[in-house]
């Protein structure tokens, strides 16, 4: 599986993703419960496909930035704040700094995940 890292390199990047770049690593899933391929870093801004199989779980884990998640396929729920949020394909969760959450899923799925990185040193 190719590496991606797509940076803007002007005002505006457009990239129609193949088959390979939307495939996570089997492998990598099936040993860790877990894998991610970087689609974009451009500055603060990043943008994730995560897999998580069946059984899998993400611990828990916050951001400086925002945060939001868009389910592609399957079912996982995100836990954050102390509640439960179960999604299906095409549901979107947005977090907001610092909000501390975790994932789990029994079936698997797939989600696109935004973070916007903030330099909390230089807002000071």
């Amino acid at each position: 599986m190719s590496s991606m890292h797509r940076a803007l390199n002007g005002d505006v990047l457009i990239h129609h993703l193949t088959r390979d770049e939307r495939l996570i690593d089997p492998q990598l899933l099936a040993r860790h419960g877990r894998s991610a391929r970087t689609l974009a870093k451009e500055g603060p801004l990043r943008l994730t496909i995560i897999g998580v199989a069946a059984g899998g779980v993400v611990p828990v884990h916050s951001a400086n930035g925002p945060v939001t998640v868009h389910l592609l396929d399957g079912e996982i729920e995100f836990n954050a704040a102390g509640r439960d949020y179960p999604l299906a394909a095409g549901d979107m969760l947005v977090f907001a700094p610092g909000v501390e959450h975790s994932a789990r899923s029994a079936k698997g799925g797939t989600f696109l995940l935004t973070v916007v990185h903030v330099d909390r040193a230089s807002e000071a």
